[in-house]
């Protein structure tokens, strides 16, 4: 039985990923070590099956980890855990420093120690860590260029992305100077069910349909690529299982969409299926002041992890959007 530490597996994303590895993979155990923090499912976490086990705690404990992998005996790590939000990381940016630099280490050191020192060495040559990154490390990308390869130098703008380039260095320096099977993925904006209302998307829903005003920072021009959540935990399985060792692999949708264009999508397909009387729901739209260190577009080249695992995303941004709208409707 391979047994893998899944870590933020209460998260928007790690809660995703945990629920196709418990239905694709019956014979894995899975071990969720999450903190439980404003964003978690704690319904999620709390779930009784006999291949999964929730531990509440935090990954910058480095006894407690290291207790988990000897309690345990993991084949491999798949982090999530993170902080994410960057409007939280410009109010208090030293928290993302401890979560996202700090834990990481924590992990990677617990894991070094395990596989390579312990007695039980021999039992873990393939041994895989996956640390899930964002395509924010890049920095911000110019309208008129070119999406940015792996390649591309890290040039991070705010706290939280600062944050997780920093981590990605532990990780690449854990795999050059030990020899850890580790895996880097970058992926562009996610969507989906059950997302923290903090984010966009759910942002727009959730004012949308309680008649609330939908604010937008600067003009709304700032430029995403959208990717549905399903998709991005069907390509960190593919990298699970087979991505190169000491890799960086984009993961993208490939539907850039202003947060305006975001935003009035959703209201115009609330306006068909639930109407205002006498206007649109896009007349709830408004601008605010410009977010602090604002980065333009992001957007990424995917060729490599297309030409290595033969991944690609499957869900249509209108089609996501439109099933997302759906629930929401029937949650309100």
């Amino acid at each position: 039985m391979k047994k893998l530490l899944i870590t933020g597996g209460a998260g928007f994303i790690g809660a995703h990923c945990i629920q196709l590895f418990l239905k694709k993979y019956p014979s894995y155990y899975i071990v969720n070590l999450d903190k439980l923090t404003y964003a978690a499912r704690v319904s999620f976490a709390l779930q009784e099956k006999p291949n999964y086990y929730f531990v509440e705690g935090d990954i910058a404990n480095f006894l407690l980890v290291k207790a988990l992998f000897q309690k345990f005996n993991f084949d491999g790590v798949i982090h999530f855990a993170a902080e994410s939000h960057v409007d939280r990381s410009i109010i208090d940016p030293l928290l993302f420093i401890k979560t996202n630099i700090e834990g990481t280490g924590v992990l990677l050191h617990a894991a070094y120690n395990h596989w390579f020192k312990a007695p039980r060495q021999s039992k873990h040559p393939n041994h895989r860590f996956v640390y899930v990154s964002t395509d924010e490390v890049y920095g911000s990308l110019d309208v008129h260029n070119r999406p940015f390869t792996e390649a591309a130098t890290l040039a991070p703008t705010n706290p939280y992305s600062a944050s997780k380039a920093a981590a990605e260095c532990l990780v690449r320096s854990y795999n050059h100077t030990y020899g850890l099977h580790t895996v880097i993925t970058r992926s562009t904006n996610n969507y989906g069910r059950y997302q923290h209302p903090e984010k966009l998307i759910p942002m727009v829903l959730k004012n949308a349909l309680q008649n609330q005003s939908i604010p937008l920072h600067g003009d709304g021009s700032s430029i995403r690529d959208w990717l549905h959540v399903e998709d991005h935990c069907k390509a960190i399985d593919c990298l699970f299982h087979k991505g190169q060792s000491g890799q960086s692999y984009n993961i993208g949708g490939h539907q850039e969409q202003t947060n305006l264009q975001i935003a009035s999508m959703i209201c115009q397909i609330l306006d068909q299926l639930k109407p205002l009387y006498g206007r649109s729901y896009t007349s709830l739209i408004y601008f605010t002041s410009e977010r602090i260190g604002q980065d333009r577009r992001y957007a990424l080249d995917t060729g490599k992890i297309k030409e290595t695992v033969d991944w690609a995303p499957t869900i249509q941004l209108q089609t996501g959007i439109q099933d997302l709208v759906r629930h929401y409707m029937q949650q309100d």
